[in-house]
């Protein structure tokens, strides 16, 4: 409650599912807002469908299977600030991987790209399938909605690791982190201290698996231009490390 107001519940929507004025909702989003969130005749919320906006709607009428809602009015949300969070990481066991996109989702995370390594759960393409993405999807959107976030945060394409490194380069405006279990070159914040340039636009960071990375993956960061970074004398699980490192460059470039 801010101010002697209840906060107005959001709702994640297909951009199809939109309509103008009065529509109706119906299959999973129905059951969600009627069965478990008891929504009522009259009562107002908020719909958000990735597009940078958050549209005011009025339950008008419950029927059975759908429910008939009234567009009020629609407002600007705001945009993710530069620069912007992107997230690599070595796939690890699902559910843990489930917990990384909630919380990135969360911590404002631009994108999470997963990639296969040589000590990633899954280390085949094959094993990813069409509902397993949909699932994922299916949690970044229950994130979204639970935190109000206007944008819908992107998962990128399961690759090799060999081939994520292949078209990754240190482009203008872009800052690669390498954080690394073992012995670092630098630490992490050394590494930001010295990265703190105006018109940075990218902070890209690759976190490992349970296993970490391979001396032979450490060399190919290398060959690219990133250097291993210490995160401190602890070893990290995979989703301490991506919740530590989104929550540092949250307050390092106060995003």
């Amino acid at each position: 409650m801010f101010g002697g107001q209840v906060a107005l519940r959001r709702f994640w929507i297909e951009k199809e599912e939109l309509g103008e004025n009065e529509f109706i909702i119906g299959g999973d989003l129905f059951h969600h807002l009627v069965s478990v969130c008891r929504v009522k005749e009259g009562q107002q919320f908020e719909l958000l469908p990735g597009d940078g906006q958050a549209y005011l709607v009025e339950a008008m009428q419950i029927g059975k299977k759908d429910l008939r809602v009234l567009r009020v009015t629609q407002r600007d949300l705001p945009q993710l600030p530069r620069p912007h969070i992107h997230l690599f990481v070595s796939l690890p066991r699902l559910p843990k991987f489930d917990f990384i996109l909630e919380k990135s989702v969360e911590l404002g995370v631009k994108t999470v790209t997963p990639f296969l390594s040589d000590f990633s759960f899954l280390r085949k393409l094959s094993e990813i399938s069409p509902n397993r993405r949909e699932r994922w999807m299916k949690v970044i959107k229950g994130a979204t909605r639970q935190c109000g976030r206007g944008d819908l945060m992107e998962l990128g394409e399961v690759l090799a690791l060999k081939d994520l490194l292949k078209d990754f380069n240190q482009k203008e405006g872009r800052l690669g982190l390498f954080p690394f279990e073992g012995t670092g070159s630098r630490t992490f914040k050394e590494a930001l201290g010295s990265a703190k340039v105006q018109g940075l636009q990218e902070v890209c960071a690759f976190i490992g698996s349970e296993g970490g990375f391979s001396e032979g993956e450490v060399e190919r960061f290398q060959q690219v231009g990133l250097e291993p970074l210490t995160l401190g004398d602890q070893v990290l699980r995979v989703e301490t490390a991506c919740v530590a490192v989104a929550s540092i460059l949250k307050y390092e470039f106060s995003l």
